[in-house]
């Protein structure tokens, strides 16, 4: 899914201001869950990224991170976690693919519990350092492959993952309660977010929107 960038010219990229024109933008492509857009308008995005390209945070685009990893794209974000939350109510959810950081944050204004993993050392230490900073307490980090989940908290009422995967990983799909649902994007050349619910009779796949992300790959770092 690829958005128009957006431009605040002669606003101060740490404003308010600069925020909620961010958030007008994704009102306007069609992202209608204020829950979502108030939570974006409340997190300054950019605190998640380098002081280099800080000037872009609130563009509509991704940004890179480090580590070939990039923070996704507002409109990825706030679509993302619409979807997710259209399975109400979410108390526990999983992230995989923690990144920054940004993502987490966004979800730990909105649910009461998030458990995120990031297979990339560095950059989940940095995560939670960033969210630390901005007291977020209600997060329990892991260093860990994402095919595998977080099996500890299971089951979660929602799943979203951050990085493209060849196939829905059945690790992944057992952690989900019973109702409630996951959202990633699936495939390699050709990707495409998905979203699974989990109902009493087993699991429904619905492919939504064209997308790209990273790969998820396997194995610590």
């Amino acid at each position: 899914m690829d958005g128009e960038a957006v431009n605040a010219p002669g606003i101060g990229m740490t404003s308010d201001r600069t925020r909620l024109r961010m958030v007008e933008y994704l009102r306007r492509e069609g992202i209608a869950d204020e829950r979502v857009l108030g939570a974006m308008a409340a997190i300054p995005r950019h605190a998640f990224v380098d002081e280099g390209i800080a000037s872009r945070a609130y563009e509509d685009v991704a940004l890179p991170i480090g580590h070939g990893q990039t923070i996704s794209s507002p409109m990825i974000v706030a679509t993302m976690t619409q979807l997710l939350l259209e399975k109400s109510p979410m108390a526990r959810v999983l992230e995989v693919g923690t990144g920054c950081g940004y993502q987490t944050a966004v979800l730990a204004r909105l649910v009461r519990e998030v458990y995120t993993l990031e297979r990339i050392a560095p950059l989940m230490d940095k995560a939670r350092r960033h969210l630390r900073s901005l007291r977020h307490y209600n997060i329990r980090f892991k260093h860990a492959d994402g095919h595998a989940g977080y099996p500890e908290g299971a089951p979660y009422d929602g799943i979203i993952m951050a990085a493209s995967a060849t196939h829905v990983p059945p690790e992944l799909k057992e952690q989900l309660a019973v109702g409630g649902r996951m959202v990633l994007p699936v495939g390699t050349e050709d990707q495409w977010l998905y979203t699974v619910d989990r109902t009493d009779k087993g699991f429904v796949e619905q492919k939504r929107d064209a997308v790209r992300f990273v790969p998820l790959l396997p194995g610590l770092a």
